[in-house]
């Protein structure tokens, strides 16, 4: 999707349903962004017009009714336009499960505007007449930088969980204030965060976690009782006031991260050292991707190692500096190293072994489980074997696949229970 494009498709769908007869505007998050100076990651559209209406105007070929429930219909453009949502004018009934509305009935734009969740959220935009339209007074609170909830911030904090999490997103990444009834709303309900799906929770935490401000998110959250909710074993951070210095001090030295390096330095300090099992519980917990969680866990459990290079044996480091993940380690642990002032030898010799060329760094294997099998039958010794020999490999005690094999028959000669095929 282009921007400039995804921004043109969304004046056109507009004066579509204009030429149509319907009102429609530019709603949320992409008027708010604009009003602040920044491009719009997407634009979503407010209407008059009903979800049917809307695939009248546009055609059922170019049309989606997914959220056609809650009076949303996905209207698609080309590939540099991207979609577009577009959402019936509506006012929202009780929500009984703390999630999600339990019906919709379609209303006025004024209307549709009181039933959003903050003021910055409920402005419109006519982007024919190029005039915002503003029912909650958003653009005061964003020239003052107030994160505050439509009407009664209880009943909107009640109605949706989850705005607890995006009210400190918003608070944290545009560097705004919370509202003082929103923030008391907050933490006073912050124990019903728990009817929220880990999915959900798990994506504004990923979202806050990788913004530049994740420090100052994580101290909304800590202030306003969420972090122990959605991490129970933050509890420490309160009981040991040093190991929260410590992780904040680490998440702000981190650039530009992607997600398992800076969920890694949130909890390093709440599992045991080197206890990668335990990152993969708590990660699993947030229902994060495999990928994510093999990730979290090497991170975790080799850390401290590249931190004390200088007295690792090089077969252990070396597999550990050939690993495709081994940036973002070095990125985490020289994180650590700065807060914790460790001595650099550590760090030096692997920025060094890092720098050799990848024949020597990562030397091919001289011999692999398929040649073992053709020595011995897998058993209790086969995989100590194999180890071994990579280890005397990468140490220089072995140079060829011959030697390799004389040294795996000593080896064996070790073993007699083992036997041999040869």
């Amino acid at each position: 999707m282009q921007p400039l494009a995804a921004k043109q498709f969304a004046l056109q769908v507009v004066q579509r349903l204009r030429e149509a007869g319907f009102e429609s505007l530019w709603a949320g998050g992409c008027v708010r962004d604009m009003l602040l100076g920044r491009e719009p990651n997407d634009y979503d559209v407010a209407t008059a017009a009903t979800p049917e209406q809307v695939r009248e105007v546009f055609g059922r070929r170019r049309t989606l009714a997914i959220g056609a429930a809650f009076g949303v219909i996905t209207v698609l453009g080309s590939k540099q336009q991207g979609q577009i949502e577009v959402a019936t004018f509506r006012c929202d009934a009780e929500y009984s499960d703390g999630r999600r509305p339990d019906s919709v009935s379609f209303s006025t734009a004024e209307e549709d505007a009181q039933r959003r969740d903050f003021t910055i959220n409920g402005l419109f935009y006519d982007p024919l007449a190029e005039q915002v339209i503003d029912y909650v007074a958003g653009q005061a609170d964003l020239q003052a930088g107030v994160i505050r909830a439509i009407r009664d911030p209880f009943e909107r904090i009640a109605e949706d969980k989850l705005r607890m999490l995006r009210a400190i997103r918003f608070a944290a990444t545009f560097d705004f204030q919370l509202e003082t009834q929103t923030r008391a709303a907050i933490c006073q309900q912050a124990g019903a965060l728990q009817v929220v799906s880990a999915e959900r929770i798990a994506a504004e935490m990923q979202r806050m976690l990788v913004h530049p401000q994740r420090c100052r998110a994580m101290e909304l959250l800590r202030d306003c009782q969420l972090l122990v909710e959605v991490l129970p074993e933050a509890k420490r951070f309160d009981e040991q006031p040093s190991t929260w210095s410590e992780t904040r001090d680490v998440l702000g030295r981190l650039a530009s991260p992607c997600f398992p390096v800076v969920f890694a330095a949130l909890i390093r300090l709440l599992v045991k050292a080197g206890d990668g099992a335990a990152a993969r519980t708590i990660g699993k917990r947030w229902k994060l991707s495999n990928d994510d969680l093999k990730l979290t866990a090497f991170l975790i459990a080799h850390v401290a190692e590249i931190r004390t290079a200088d007295q690792v044996a090089w077969p252990q480091l070396q597999r550990i500096l050939i690993h495709d993940n081994i940036q973002d380690l070095m990125a985490l642990a020289e994180a650590v190293a700065g807060t914790c002032e460790d001595p650099p030898a550590g760090l030096e010799r692997c920025r060094e072994k890092l720098e050799l060329p990848q024949q020597k760094l990562n030397p091919p294997l001289l011999l692999d489980g398929n040649d073992l099998r053709q020595l011995i039958q897998p058993g209790p010794v086969f995989k100590e074997i194999l180890t071994a020999v990579r280890d005397a490999q990468l140490e220089g005690q072995l140079t060829s696949q011959s030697e390799a094999l004389d040294y795996v028959r000593v080896l064996l000669s070790q073993h007699p229970e083992q036997g041999t095929q040869v």
